[in-house]
């Protein structure tokens, strides 16, 4: 049976569409926008002053926020120096010999959990606000679950952590007051160390060779 010329009609408009799509399709493609990656930003420094119960989050030399926490009690006393964000956990369970608690308003590290990298230590929530601002934890650091829901946003994994126990000329400029005598006395002794070993002439124009 011979095709009809409705049906030859037909199959060259199909070739035609088909190659009218083959021909556009370079073209349409050209037209799609190029997403650029996200730029990594900065990485973040963690401040905590056990002194001032308070943490400050640097970037580049900024101050970006600053907020009240809790530290270490006398008899568990928060870890000095410099550490690593390790991990990050929203609604964390909260596992402690003999007791395991869910993701609720009695949960003792709140409702975000911040790892470092010395086993056992974190920044997290409380359900004891009332600590905030004093020596009561058990080692970690705490916040105020709405700060920390806050601080948790702005903080990735990687950022590191510096928890001082004196107050040194940074934590002064950062939190205010004044450098402790501790550290003062230190800067001194390194000064006069210094000092005395340089040459005598030199002692002489600082009044040491008197």
């Amino acid at each position: 049976m011979k095709p009809t010329r409705g049906n030859q009609k037909s199959k060259t408009g199909k070739l035609m569409l088909a190659m009218a799509l083959l021909l556009a399709g370079p073209v349409l493609a050209q037209n799609i926008p190029m997403v650029s990656p996200k730029p990594a930003r900065p990485k973040r420094q963690v401040l905590v002053s056990i002194p001032d119960r308070k943490l400050a989050l640097v970037e580049n030399g900024t101050v970006l926020k600053v907020f009240p926490v809790a530290v270490g009690a006398a008899v568990s006393q928060s870890p000095t120096g410099q550490f690593q964000i390790v991990n990050r956990i929203a609604n964390p369970t909260y596992y402690h010999p003999g007791m395991v608690v869910p993701p609720s308003n009695d949960n003792p590290v709140g409702t975000r959990w911040i790892g470092l990298n010395k086993k056992g230590y974190g920044i997290h929530g409380t359900n004891s606000p009332n600590s905030i601002g004093r020596a009561a934890s058990h080692g970690c650091i705490r916040m105020r679950n709405r700060d920390i829901e806050q601080f948790f946003r702005m903080v990735s994994v990687g950022d590191t952590v510096e928890i001082r126990g004196e107050r040194d000329a940074q934590i002064a400029e950062i939190f205010g007051g004044e450098v402790e005598a501790t550290a003062i006395t230190v800067a001194q002794a390194e000064a006069t160390l210094n000092v005395a070993t340089q040459p005598q002439a030199t002692l002489a124009q600082v009044g040491g060779g008197q």
